[in-house]
């Protein structure tokens, strides 16, 4: 059983959040439009395709490398189209069938189950700032803060620690919905060795187009796009104010564009049902509110520096002091 930790934390906030936007416009903000969602997962799959054309038939690293980085970004941005099944804000009402071959298709550039998504990510929201009970910070953020143990997420290791992280919170199941987790994961896998064998016979084995469509992408440019999607949402934090767990980002078309609205993460914790494209409007309507409460946007140029230049902590507030440690020591940081 999880504690809820945030909703506990943030239950007496909700009323200072809601009083933070007009009523009208957060209504307006939570409107859901079909149309708009699959206009958007057509043109993410369409730019899985073209980048896919151009890459089979394109061997020069000129013009291959900067359209692999976009099938990579696109590989992992799928996972936002998840997360809108996720919290149901496809429809003004629940399409469950709909809802779940969506959920399937969008699962499959990334290898994941769509059924474990779903609990894991449910499980983060209820359970946010708990270094136990929230998945994502109990698996998946570093326990070393070193740099060398940073960059290994940034590098084909993510692979193995994240599968690795999801089988261990799946332990936690129950034993019904650890099948359907395990049927969803071998189907995506099995997608991607399928479509790694044709692309390997037919495109010019390992060197030639599997290296360009699938392998850069995946194995090479989806870890950078992780890490960096990540060091956006909870790791500039002040643990001490429920309303500054997430990281303000400042922005930008051109995230808005690689990420598909995710980085505005801040705005999705405190309004989840909000659909991802109206994020960035909501954003907009809560500047008032954050120069308020003194939130600062942030770039992702400067989270980059503070993480693995200055080698600040996850989970921790990055305007204290930096405590100097050690040349080549590395801080074990805590469970939590």
């Amino acid at each position: 059983m999880k504690s809820n930790h945030y909703w506990q934390a943030i239950g007496a906030l909700k009323r200072r959040l809601r009083e933070a936007v007009p009523h009208a416009e957060l209504k307006a903000l939570h409107v859901k439009r079909p149309r708009v969602h699959l206009a958007y997962a057509a043109r993410q799959f369409g730019i899985v395709a073209a980048c896919s054309v151009a890459l089979w038939h394109v061997a020069n690293p000129w013009l291959w490398v900067p359209l692999a980085i976009l099938q990579g970004f696109t590989f992992f941005n799928m996972t936002t189209l998840l997360h809108e099944v996720v919290h149901n804000s496809i429809a003004p009402t629940p399409r469950p069938r709909l809802e779940r071959i969506l959920g399937l298709a969008y699962a499959i550039t990334s290898g994941i189950s769509s059924s474990q998504f779903t609990r894991w990510h449910l499980d983060h929201h209820d359970n946010l700032g708990d270094g136990d009970d929230d998945p994502k910070r109990h698996w998946l953020s570093p326990k070393r803060n070193a740099r060398w143990y940073k960059l290994l997420y940034c590098t084909p290791i993510l692979m193995p620690i994240y599968f690795r992280a999801a089988a261990q919170e799946c332990r936690t199941y129950p034993e019904a919905l650890r099948r359907t987790i395990q049927r969803e994961r071998m189907a995506t896998i099995g997608i991607q060795l399928g479509v790694m064998a044709l692309l390997y016979a037919f495109g010019g084995g390992w060197g030639g187009a599997v290296l360009r469509i699938q392998l850069v992408p995946y194995f090479v440019v989806f870890p950078i796009a992780f890490t960096l999607n990540r060091l956006g949402q909870h790791y500039n934090i002040d643990p001490t104010d429920p309303l500054k767990w997430s990281t303000l980002m400042k922005p930008s078309l051109f995230w808005d564009f690689l990420f598909l609205n995710s980085n505005y993460h801040l705005e999705h914790h405190y309004f989840p049902r909000v659909p991802f494209y109206n994020l960035g409007k909501l954003h907009q309507q809560l500047k008032p509110f954050y120069a308020e409460i003194g939130l600062k946007p942030r770039t992702y140029r400067e989270i980059v520096w503070q993480w693995f230049v200055l080698n600040k902590a996850p989970h921790t507030n990055w305007e204290l002091p930096v405590v100097v440690q050690p040349v080549g020591s590395a801080e074990a940081l805590p469970s939590n």
